[in-house]
């Protein structure tokens, strides 16, 4: 049997109410049997954040809510919906139109975790009466030196604390990752096991809760978006884009972009000109960077002490590996890091999430907004 340890549980398994937030998805579909497995109240609850129908006339949350009642009906354990349409649109959907508007690529599931599945969701949770919230997420808390951290999951390749980085520990104490200590493909077995409907079911991509859209269709529904045109550092013309916000940095596929030579790669933006700067070669110093500032910074732990400078690991992207690098100043509201290494396509208004060594485990301390990147090896090399 997988066990599900709450480190700061305080009742027994029967007398503890777990609320699983459950997508219609096999991560949380698992974390609900396994919790009942262990003898937990479990209570199974879907959240409700786009109504819009797709493309094809589907409306998705009708379809994944079918998945979610089929799952709880197996485990014969209570079901509800809460409506979050409202808070979706005003919290996360209005930031990210906006940012593209700004011409950035912004990462709505980081700001869907703050402002829905560990704000109103988790508030939801508590009103109900629940003990804890739990979540299909690959991650892990833990309580180290007396503070709850969140801790990287046991999957690297499929680890989510970049996407949390922004939770506090005081709702950790209300929170619990049921399968953030085993690998996918354990999940998967489990779904077998518990003969669950979604143990087939292919992960969920593309943008939180409205799923997988022609993207350029899907934005172009909601904000204007001006073609133009794509030029090299020097200024020459080589090319029409369809409209910046399309494109983001160190991008290749999709740009339209041909003729003899390496590929093109997206290295900058003027954002003022609608102009997207383009060279070639996946290798242009003009993508490589060996400092970057960023605001909007959030610890995990509001009583942090970070002794500066501080040499830790970060990414400023999901998929990325953990980076070396150095934290040496925070400085009104804005953080300067300097790479062991020279990072490729810093793009702004991403983020940066930091690691530290805690005991053996992975900590994630938070992150930040990236606000500006240093100068880059190419402009660097014209003041040589």
């Amino acid at each position: 049997m997988t066990t599900v340890n709450i480190s700061n549980q305080t009742k027994s398994n029967e007398d503890t109410t777990i609320i699983v937030g459950m997508s219609g998805g096999v991560d949380s579909s698992v974390c609900a049997a396994v919790l009942k497995e262990q003898g937990y109240n479990v209570i199974g609850m879907f959240m409700k954040n786009w109504e819009e129908e797709d493309e094809n006339g589907v409306c998705q949350s009708s379809k994944e809510y079918a998945d979610v009642i089929s799952v709880c009906e197996k485990l014969d354990i209570p079901y509800y919906s809460v409506d979050f349409v409202k808070e979706y649109r005003d919290n996360v959907f209005k930031y990210f139109l906006e940012e593209y508007e700004a011409g950035f690529t912004p990462n709505p599931d980081i700001l869907c975790n703050r402002e829905i599945k560990f704000k109103v969701f988790l508030n939801k949770a508590l009103e109900l009466g629940a003990d804890y919230l739990a979540t299909g997420h690959y991650c892990q808390n833990k309580i180290i030196n007396g503070e709850n951290r969140l801790i990287k999951g046991n999957d690297p390749g499929k680890d989510q604390t970049y996407f949390l980085y922004t939770m506090k520990k005081e709702k950790l104490d209300n929170v619990i990752f049921p399968i953030g200590h085993i690998p996918k493909s354990e999940v998967r077995i489990l779904a077998e096991k518990f003969d669950l409907s979604t143990k087939h079911k292919k992960d969920s991509t593309g943008i939180c809760f409205i799923g997988e859209r022609n993207f350029k269709n899907f934005l172009s529904n909601y904000i204007q978006i001006k073609p133009g045109k794509f030029e090299t550092l020097d200024g020459v013309v080589v090319g029409d884009h369809t409209g910046s916000a399309y494109y983001t940095i160190g991008q290749r596929k999709g740009l339209g972009l041909g003729g003899p030579g390496a590929p093109w790669f997206v290295v900058g933006k003027d954002t003022e000109r609608n102009v997207v700067i383009v060279e070639r070669g996946e290798d242009h110093p003009a993508l490589f960077f060996d400092e970057l500032w960023a605001n909007e910074i959030s610890w995990v732990s509001n009583e942090l002490d970070l002794p500066l400078p501080l040499k830790c690991k970060a990414k400023i992207r999901y998929r990325q590996g953990d980076q070396a690098c150095t934290i040496t100043e925070i400085k009104d509201g804005v953080v300067h890091v300097e790479f062991s290494e020279a990072q490729r396509a810093v793009a702004l208004r991403q983020s940066i999430v930091f690691y530290v060594d805690m005991e053996g485990e992975e900590v994630c301390l938070g992150g930040a907004m990236i606000s500006k990147a240093g100068k880059s090896h190419y402009e660097k090399s014209l003041s040589l």
